[in-house]
């Protein structure tokens, strides 16, 4: 049998990530309709409550495969046009000849020179992405915070481009996907949040993921550890926090069961149409918010495995919580891994992350998740 679910190899995967440094990790695996599901450690510190594989988990910037959908659902039905100027739909958040050289398009696959607005939110990470210069005090004083996605779409707007409009390498900034929000809420007349659970998690039927509608999780989930690159010792919880700034961007919340569900069911061409599939899994070169440059489509970025063809997801970071979703190009080999820790490699003088034993052990993980 090719790729066959070797539990066996997958506990044991699992159980070195936690034993390399996360408090708490778990996931599941399928296989046509072979599914595995682990998990290792605890779910919280003070408690030592162990952490389950059906646990809530806040999925970070996985949410923007789900607005990309929700865009290109749009795209079908000729409200949006893919390739139309987002100055059209939008010309208070982006004026003059900008809004005229951005597209839809653009904002999808990080092609549209806008920069990213975090550092404008959290001073403290001022020069995010370059790590040395930064600081995690902002974290603690945005716990609470209400912000408007106007005000950080125009943080985003108003910084230096960090490209021409189009140009590649394309650098991945949330501001594009804020915009996006913005763009449903304009075409659709409700909230981009309302418009991606009608149209996407509905669809989908995806019981167990949606929108925070406050600071905290709805439902049994993990603790969220955030490390800041060693600045922040030992790691603080940050699993009640206000999701207003990452939005549309980042904010939702799932179970690993619901997002491989959701990819198995966007790469059988059951979300959008198999043309709009095709534009979503059209790459482009983007410098990612580590630095590296990694192929990225329209809310889609493929991970390539050894003879088996390309994996297609996305990952997602959120302060203290990670979570990685790919499925095969075919849709039956499909995985979803959730992590309770961030950002717990330190930094070299320069600035740069060390490596980690725990990269090394989630690397593995993904291997033998992703080709058995």
């Amino acid at each position: 049998m090719k790729n066959p679910l070797d539990s066996a190899a997958l506990d044991a995967a699992i159980e070195n990530v936690h034993h390399a440094g996360v408090p708490g990790l778990f996931a599941e695996v399928r296989d046509g309709d072979r599914v595995w599901r682990g998990a290792a450690g605890i779910a919280d510190i003070a408690t030592g409550r162990p952490v389950t594989a059906d646990l809530r988990h806040r999925v970070g910037s996985i949410t923007k495969t789900f607005t990309a959908a929700a865009v290109l659902q749009q795209v079908e039905s000729g409200r949006i046009g893919l390739d139309t100027p987002i100055g059209r739909y939008l010309p208070e958040l982006v004026p003059g000849e900008r809004g005229d050289a951005v597209t839809v398009r653009m904002l999808l696959n990080h092609t549209s020179g806008l920069a990213e607005y975090l550092p404008y939110a959290y001073p403290s990470l001022k020069a995010f992405p370059v790590l040395a210069d930064t600081g995690p005090q902002s974290l603690d004083d945005h716990r609470f915070t209400r912000f408007d996605p106007a005000e950080l779409i125009g943080a985003g707007v108003a910084a230096p481009a960090v490209g021409a409009p189009g140009g590649t390498p394309g650098v991945y900034s949330n501001t594009n996907y804020l915009l996006l929000g913005a763009l449903l809420e304009r075409v659709t007349g409700t909230t981009a949040e309302r418009c991606i659970t009608r149209n996407v998690i509905e669809r989908a039927g995806l019981r167990d993921t949606g929108f925070p509608t406050g600071p905290s999780v709805e439902g049994p989930h993990s603790r969220l550890y955030e490390a800041w690159f060693g600045m922040i010792d030992p790691p603080r919880d940050y699993s009640v926090y206000d999701m207003s700034w990452v939005g549309p961007a980042a904010s939702l919340i799932s179970t690993v069961a619901d997002l491989n569900r959701f990819y198995g069911m966007l790469l059988a061409g059951k979300i959008v149409g198999p043309s709009s599939l095709e534009q979503m899994r059209r790459t482009v070169p983007v410098v990612s918010q580590e630095g590296r440059t990694i192929d990225y489509g329209l809310g889609l970025h493929p991970m390539e495995g050894p003879g088996q063809g390309a994996f297609w997801g996305h990952g997602g970071t959120v302060w203290g919580g990670g979570t990685l979703a790919m499925a095969r190009a075919d849709g039956k080999r499909r995985m979803a891994i959730a992590v309770n820790l961030q950002r717990w490699n330190r930094l070299d003088p320069s600035g740069r992350p060390r490596p980690h034993p725990v990269d090394a052990a989630l690397a593995t993980l993904y291997r033998v998740a992703m080709h058995g």
